[in-house]
């Protein structure tokens, strides 16, 4: 019976929406519009694709930093679909869930709609709705006012996502400030990016350059592999894994990753460099190293033979929880496959305070494999050739997110600013080389040291659930002259903006390209696929008009980004256009390998080789190889506040999204289920967590279990949030940051430690 009643259902409809469209001879768009109506008479609701001609427009997804190409589908004003560009090297036609979830992110209702000025106190969140012009003509006369009084580099500026860079690049430097900073820096890759240039010469950039087809064994430690949800990274380690490829994971926890290793070392947090040292010695003393390699292209080699001789695995074991057996047989099963061996970087790597020397153990083993420049080890990125739009020479240069020196040149002092001051972070040191220093931007703010930041720009950063301290923040907000936040949300510090400037979405505008260094160098676009929503604008016009106000005219020459856009593409003979035409990818070619280039050395250091040991650290009072220090424990009932990332949540930027909140709600904060026992707590109870220093989280979920050990905590980072703009984030779970109320800084790279913080469960009331 009931398939009778649908047979004269499609009946009916077809002949209602024969009637819409008036003839079978019908075609494309006629044929579409007579279906919807037809299926809209018949009380359906058609699907997307028959409402009206479909528009193909090409991005790079803005829902994480990696920035994967997609492909973006709209019918009229809406956009309706989003998928991996297949021409993209890195999305290959795939895309995680947060790439997914960016048609959500757009649509969400509690996005920022209007220019707002403050109208009640800082940090209460009361505001007006403004016009552009009242909104940019106040904030540039505040801007002025400062860099007047006080000089340009009384301003600094914080970014993240890939917007950033109309502000913390292009605006800093024409403006004159060079305290311009990235957190992706110095609260992540720092350590890793010094210890790359000081052993190699090179910085790791962006994507980690692991030569995933031809690898036979990976080694992670603290990298989490599905859980921070790297597109390509899924793809690359599925793909490996399948292919047989042995995998050791070093981990506190029994990590997404762990449960496909062949190997989990769960070792004692905090004790990873004796780990490697130990495994430097077994290479070393076994020669399970690749001696041709480390002949020709290492130098310090007897040094480092030297250095190791007392880091047995008996040591190590006695420091890290690990057997000693358990440590040779590891660094055996990493020397079996050599070169096709590696241990990857990872990304976020500022733990304890002392992790440039961590990183620089790591890329130690990883020459002793002989990897670097080989297949199946790690190859050689280059960077996509494009000139920069025309300019006249910045008020200050580089002053954000690059080197200030190539490893071996001068670099003793950061930029200075037009008034003759060096950048104001406290961490300044002649290592360095790459963004200010975010958290010690704070400082100055607060004590005018070594002078004083008076107005603050932040872009796209979630500065409360960011920055380690945020107490700290707090009390330097309160004491800036002027405060002007751009975002897209009412995230948390909204509320301390004197001008709130709402930004449109990457589905909504042009941006600057995205050039990737990569094994294949790619250049990729993006382009709005419908207009802002609201009363939204792009970061470039921003930029451009907050610039012309501030008398900057003669750096923003263009009168659209288009103009901008073509005008470096022209530097390569292509277009938008021809851009489009490609599918949004412009690919060039890389150089990998050794052979790639001839007699001459890949590696820029001052021997041309890699240098095991360094003199550059010895120069500057640095230890030139890595030894191991201890790092303090945690006091008596107290346990180590270890955190990460969820792979459908991007830090704090994604939790209000409406699908990717539908998928993972809330944090949980993992404990031993011993120690959960122990505590009278079980599985899915709520606590509260207590730091060494009073700060208390909201509470938070219990999960109990035996994949992580007895002296650590994990949780999910970004959560915890308190803005009652955001309907569905508002109060959920607790914030890992909030419990940072210390970080140790590294003193070779900068980096913030913040694992140095120890949380006590206390049972809700």
């Amino acid at each position: 019976m009931a398939r009778v009643q649908l047979q004269i259902s499609r009946r009916s409809f077809l002949k209602t929406a024969l009637a819409g469209g008036g003839s079978l001879a019908v075609t494309g768009r006629t044929l579409k519009r007579a279906l919807a109506a037809g299926l809209e008479k018949a009380g359906i609701d058609p699907a997307w694709f028959y409402r009206g001609q479909i528009k193909t427009t090409y991005n790079y997804c803005d829902m994480c930093p990696w920035r994967c190409g997609i492909v973006v589908q709209s019918v009229g004003d809406r956009v309706y679909k989003v998928d991996g560009n297949p021409e993209d090297p890195k999305s290959r036609g795939k895309l995680c869930a947060r790439g997914q979830g960016s048609v959500s992110f757009l649509y969400d209702p509690d996005r920022l709609r209007a220019p707002m000025v403050r109208t009640g106190a800082r940090g209460e969140g009361k505001f007006k709705e403004v016009a552009w012009t009242e909104a940019l003509d106040y904030a540039a006369d505040r801007l002025s006012a400062i860099a007047n009084q006080y000089g340009p580099e009384a301003v600094a500026i914080l970014g993240h996502t890939s917007g950033d860079f109309w502000f913390t690049d292009y605006f800093a430097q024409a403006f004159g400030t060079p305290n311009a900073a990235k957190p992706s820096s110095s609260l992540c890759t720092s350590p890793r990016e010094e210890a790359a240039k000081l052993t190699y010469g090179l910085a790791i950039g962006g994507h980690e350059p692991v030569d995933w087809d031809n690898l036979r064994c990976l080694t992670l430690i603290g990298s989490h592999i599905g859980e921070d949800a790297r597109n390509t990274v899924m793809q690359d380690f599925a793909a490996a894994w399948g292919r047989g490829a042995r995998v050791i994971v070093v981990d506190p926890r029994f990590s997404a990753v762990a449960a496909k290793a062949d190997y989990w070392l769960p070792i004692k947090p905090g004790t990873d460099t004796a780990l490697l040292l130990a495994w430097i010695y077994v290479l070393i003393a076994e020669e399970r190293y690749d001696r041709a390699f480390v002949d020709e292209w290492t130098e310090g080699f007897d040094r480092l033979q030297q250095h190791v001789q007392t880091y047995t695995p008996e040591w190590a074991a006695a420091i890290t929880d690990l057997s000693p057996d358990l440590i040779r047989t590891t660094a055996r099963v990493m020397a079996d496959t050599l070169p096709q061996s590696v241990i990857m970087p990872g990304r976020h790597v500022t733990w304890y305070g002392n992790d440039t020397q961590r990183m620089r153990a790591i890329y130690i083993i990883n020459a002793l494999f002989g990897a670097y420049g080989r297949a199946g080890g790690i190859y050689f990125s280059k960077a996509p050739y494009i000139e920069s739009y025309p300019h006249p020479p910045f008020a200050v240069a580089g002053s954000s997110g690059g080197c200030s020196a190539e490893p071996g040149e001068e670099s003793a002092e950061l930029p200075l600013g037009p008034s003759g001051k060096a950048r104001a972070d406290g961490a300044r040191t002649k290592f360095l080389r790459g963004a200010t220093a975010t958290q010690e931007l704070i400082e100055p703010m607060i004590t005018g040291k070594p002078y004083p930041i008076k107005g603050l720009i932040v872009y796209g950063m979630n500065l409360l659930n960011t920055i380690p301290d945020p107490e700290r923040t707090k009390q330097a907000l309160q004491q800036l002259d002027f405060v002007m936040v751009i975002d897209v949300l009412p995230q948390e510090h909204v509320a301390w903006a004197d001008v709130v400037l709402p930004e449109a979405t990457a589905l909504e505008r042009y941006d600057e390209l995205w050039t990737v260094a990569y094994k294949t160098p790619y250049i990729a676009m993006r382009e709005p696929a419908v207009a802002p929503l609201y009363d939204t604008q792009p970061a470039w016009w921003m930029a451009r008009e907050l610039g012309l106000r501030l008398g900057l005219d003669k750096y923003f020459k263009w009168e659209t980004v288009e103009e901008y856009l073509n005008t470096r593409l022209q530097s390569i003979g292509s277009s938008l256009d021809k851009l489009r035409e490609q599918q949004g990818i412009i690919l060039q070619k890389g150089k990998p390998y050794l052979e790639d280039f001839g007699d001459a050395s890949p590696f820029p250091t001052k021997s041309k080789k890699i240098e095991l040991y360094s003199e550059e650290l010895a120069l500057a009072g640095h230890d030139p190889l890595p030894k191991y220090e201890p790092v303090e424990e945690p006091p008596p009932g107290y346990f180590r506040l270890l955190y990460g990332r969820h792979p459908v949540h991007t830090f704090a930027k994604t939790q209000n999204t409406p699908l990717l909140n539908e998928l993972y709600p809330e944090n949980e904060v993992w404990v031993n289920e011993d120690v959960a026992t122990a505590h009278g707590i079980k599985e899915g109870d709520y606590v509260w967590l207590e730091n060494q220093d009073g700060r208390s989280s909201g509470p938070v979920k219990v999960k109990a279990t035996q994949r992580i050990r007895g002296d650590a905590v994990y949780m999910v980072h970004g959560f915890g949030q308190q803005s009652a703009g955001l309907s569905r984030a508002n109060g959920k779970g607790a914030s890992d940051t909030k419990l940072q109320s210390r970080y140790v800084l590294d003193p070779i790279s900068g980096g913030a430690g913040m694992r140095v913080n120890f949380v006590r469960l206390v049972k809700e009331a």
